[in-house]
């Protein structure tokens, strides 16, 4: 079996419904773009993946693709997934303006061609422990007050959601008592998340830890930047409440992180940690150390759907994230959608497991990349 091509759909279309009356956050538009990419193979079988566009990039990130990655795949066998891996990973050594993250798509693409191949869910194919993860739903409002957060959080519960994620880093005179607010909404023993970005001075970082565990919240996200290393172990040692961080850590800095103690659960995505066959090796990794690794929400809907492979397979493992479902567009049903007690389930189809919803893609194709170009 051989690559044969690659075709990038842009995608284009409105999200002002997420973002409420507030408006988009400054820098950020109303106005979505993402891929849909699809790895042909001289067999037939196709692989689908998807480039993330949240920063109003993902039209530049489809041309990226193209330009840099496909010449790499034509050819290949999609078959020898870690040969490839470890190809792109070798060439992004040199790519200092790039991430993992493109290789990482491409990955996912084919592994949705493995498992095809194999007649077998992803999830099988890395070795399943589970066939569902329970779910809990990241905040919506946009600089929201102590009663909006006391009003979304009910709402999600009453959604069937298992737990409840704020995030704001807007100072402790207006986030302590909004952390309050979601406490006094949901009762003492519904699961609460406080997520601050990195956002937070050491200081800040340190008073809102203490608040958040007299709260009894289930953890406290990224509170200080993940490279701040030292001052992320200090913060960990100092207080109870579990620190959760490492989501923008690179997968080869991974075992440093671990090794030191930064924080007391790691964070990961297919996106950030080079693909599935990347996040496994994270999760592996995590596990040996003894720690726990939460899957990061990307809010695209097949990189999701492949951290949901990932958490399928392996028990390190306890939550999945979900964002607004505005960001979930492009597939038939509802694969990201949670069941009556607010687990998401695995998609039980070969590959991804999911069927694409071509319709509404064509509808908001605004431009095609092929690779090669006829």
């Amino acid at each position: 079996m051989k690559i044969t091509g690659i075709e990038t759909r842009i995608l284009g279309y409105d999200i002002s419904e997420a973002f409420g009356e507030a408006g988009p956050p400054d820098g950020l538009k109303a106005w979505y773009r993402m891929t849909v990419d699809t790895i042909h193979t001289d067999d037939g079988v196709d692989g689908f993946t998807m480039q993330y566009g949240g920063m109003g990039d993902g039209e530049s990130i489809g041309h990226t693709l193209h330009e840099i990655y496909a010449p790499q795949l034509i050819g290949e066998d999609p078959l020898r997934g870690e040969a490839i891996w470890q190809k792109l990973r070798r060439l992004n050594r040199h790519l200092y303006n790039l991430s993992d993250a493109i290789a990482g798509t491409v990955d996912v693409g084919l592994w949705d061609i493995r498992g095809k191949v194999a007649n077998q869910p992803i999830a099988t194919l890395l070795g399943l422990a589970r066939d569902r993860v329970a779910c809990y739903a990241t905040a919506r409002t946009i600089n929201p007050s102590p009663e909006q957060v006391f009003e979304e959080a009910q709402v999600r519960r009453e959604e069937g959601f298992r737990g409840f994620k704020i995030q704001f880093w807007d100072g402790l005179e207006r986030d302590i008592p909004r952390f309050r607010a979601a406490r006094d909404a949901v009762g003492d023993s519904y699961p609460l998340m406080e997520d601050a970005a990195g956002m937070y001075s050491w200081t800040d970082a340190i008073a809102a830890g203490r608040a958040l565990q007299e709260l009894d919240y289930t953890w406290f996200e990224e509170p200080l930047p993940d490279r701040q290393v030292g001052q992320l172990k200090r913060l960990t040692e100092s207080l109870d409440i579990p620190i959760l961080a490492g989501e923008t850590v690179l997968l080869a800095e991974m075992p440093e992180f671990l090794r030191s103690g930064a924080f007391d659960i790691a964070r990961g995505d297919v996106l950030i940690k080079n693909g599935i066959t990347g996040l496994h090796k994270a999760a592996t990794m995590a596990d040996l150390f003894g720690f726990d690794i939460e899957m990061h929400g990307i809010g695209t809907p097949l990189l999701d759907i492949a951290n949901l492979h990932v958490a399928a397979s392996i028990e390190n493992c306890r939550w999945v994230e979900a964002h607004h479902p505005i960001y979930y567009r492009g597939m038939i049903g509802d694969p990201l959608g949670i069941d009556s007690e607010g687990y998401r389930r695995l998609p039980t189809g070969p590959g991804l497991g999911v069927e694409l919803d071509w319709n509404w893609i064509d509808s908001v194709t605004e431009a095609v990349i092929k690779t090669p170009a006829t």
